[in-house]
Parts: C-alpha cells; structure tokens; sequence
C-alpha cells in the first residue's frame, strides 16, 4: 500500500505532529469524504511507501530518520505572491528545505511540482519563464525532476476569479512554456514533465510521466502495483494510492486549491483536530463503522 499524505490537505505543513502519533501507534483512522459513517482503519505494517505532498516540508524533517518507510516527497514550489497563496513560507525558505531534505534522502526521491500553472496581466509568460529559470538554478543538483500542471477550472478558481484574473492558455503560450520550461530544465540537469494533462507538451521537449510511476513505486518497493486513474482522468497511469487525508482543512488559503472551497469549514475543521485522535478531524463515534483497508 503506498500511503498519500496528502492531496487533500497539507498534513506535512499543519499536522506533523499528529501524523507522527499515528505512526508511532501504528494504525490511522480515515473517513470515507462520501460516507462519512464509513472509516478505513489503516495499519502502518501493511505500508509499503509514503508519499509526502506539501508545500512545506520543514515540520517533518526532524522525523525523516524515524520513518522507517520508503519516502517521497512532492514539494510545490510556484512563484505567487500571498494575495494568491496568503500562508505559504516564503519561497527561499522551501528551497533551503529542499536542499537540505536532498541531501538526507537524495535527490531522486523529491519532486518539485510547479504546479499550477496560471497567466494573468500580474504572472505573464515572462514571469513564470524568469521564475522557473531562478528556481531551477537553485535546485540544481538537488533535484532531478520537476512535474507542471496548469490550473483547472475548480469550484474555488472560480469563486477567486477577482484575485487570480486568470487567463485561457492558448497553443502559442503551450509552445512558449514547454520550449522555454524544457530548455531551463536541461541546463540545470532537471527534467520536467506533466502529469495527467491534456497538454503534456512532450512535442516542445518535456517528458511524458506519471507523478507516482509504477516504475518507480517497484524500484522503491521492490513489488509491483495496479494501474488505477487517478482523479478518474484516463491520462493517469499513476500508482494507487490511499489519502489520508480530509479536505477543507488546509491552511495555506491558496485561490487556486481543488481540495479546499469553504474557508469557515476549513477553520471549523481546525478547531475540530486532535494531535491525539486517530483521525484527522474530529473523533471516533459509537455509530461509525470501522474496516480494515485491505493491502
């Protein structure tokens, strides 16, 4: 089982010490966001890899060496400022994370998603070309591969149209992205990729991949896993994942967030965690109907 952690929130940023708990007994308790009754017991034995998603690794790096777990990280790491993301760190605090996470698990296991991709009248083409060559000069030699997406039309882009004023991509700005992206990449020794697009913009140089390969899940693990669509998108191939975590419950407040629509439920949510209950958001009830996730 390779456990996700998180796409649905940042656990890494605001809830380390819990997950870190969790670990350490063993077991974690997730409900089903659809039936909320239903909760997956989740034990640790039966994780084969976890993979870290966040937007700030530093809370976790003094546990690395506790996980006795095949780790990988995917850092986001985008060029916005905080009337789009309001409670991001600043971005060369994440960097110098980085480069100190490379150097205690290696490169290999740390992607960097610029992720996603918007253009406005604020984040021109040119902004994002200068902003990803100065990224990608900084992470030289301590990361190999860097994932782009471009941002879809959620629920929550759409309530923040006024902030991200952002604009339809045509093919003429694919073609400047993925030649300028594809350049930059390759002189810093980087490659860069698409996950799950519709444009994987491989005709201007990026690399067509998955953000979670099953190559690479069986060079981690030494098993092999099924194929399952992630996010029931037909242009993902990637490893199945199980996602620990409860959406609306993310504090980095950024405009574009899919996973976060509802900013009174998000601090609701805050004020409903535990670092001592076996769920993320609230606790256990008599009535709830706990199962094993099966491996």
């Amino acid at each position: 089982m390779i456990l996700n952690v998180s796409g649905r929130t940042d656990i890494v940023a605001f809830y380390t010490n819990w997950f870190m708990k969790r670990y350490q007994e063993g077991f974690v308790d997730v409900r089903n966001p659809f039936y909320p009754k239903q909760v997956s017991r989740i034990y640790f034995d039966h994780v084969d890899a976890i993979l870290f998603c966040t937007k700030n690794p530093i809370p976790i790096i003094p546990y690395i060496n506790t996980i006795k777990k095949p780790i990988l990280f995917h850092i986001t790491l985008t060029p916005y400022r905080k009337e789009i993301e309001p409670h991001v760190p600043p971005k060369g605090t994440i960097i110098n994370a980085i480069q100190q996470l490379s150097s205690m698990i290696g490169p290999d296991a740390i992607y960097v998603r610029y992720d996603p991709i918007f253009i406005s009248d604020t984040y021109t083409l040119e902004y994002h070309i200068k902003a990803f060559s100065h990224l990608c000069s900084l992470l030289k030699g301590y990361v190999k591969t860097i994932i782009v997406s471009f941002m879809d039309d959620y629920k929550n882009v759409r309530k923040h149209q006024y902030q991200l004023h952002w604009k339809t991509l045509d093919e003429k700005d694919y073609e400047t992205i993925g030649r300028n992206f594809s350049s930059i990449a390759k002189q810093n020794g980087m490659i860069v990729q698409t996950c799950a697009e519709k444009r994987n913009l491989v005709e201007y140089g990026f690399q067509k991949g998955d953000c979670l390969s099953l190559e690479f899940v069986k060079k981690l693990t030494g098993k092999t896993s099924k194929k399952w669509n992630a996010r029931n998108n037909k242009n993902c191939n990637c490893a199945q994942m199980v996602d620990i975590g409860v959406y609306n419950s993310c504090f980095h407040f950024c405009k574009y967030c899919y996973a976060n629509y509802d900013e009174e439920q998000v601090n609701e949510n805050r004020h409903q965690h535990d670092d001592s209950s076996s769920l993320l958001v609230g606790h256990l009830c008599d009535d709830d109907v706990i199962k094993e996730r099966k491996v």
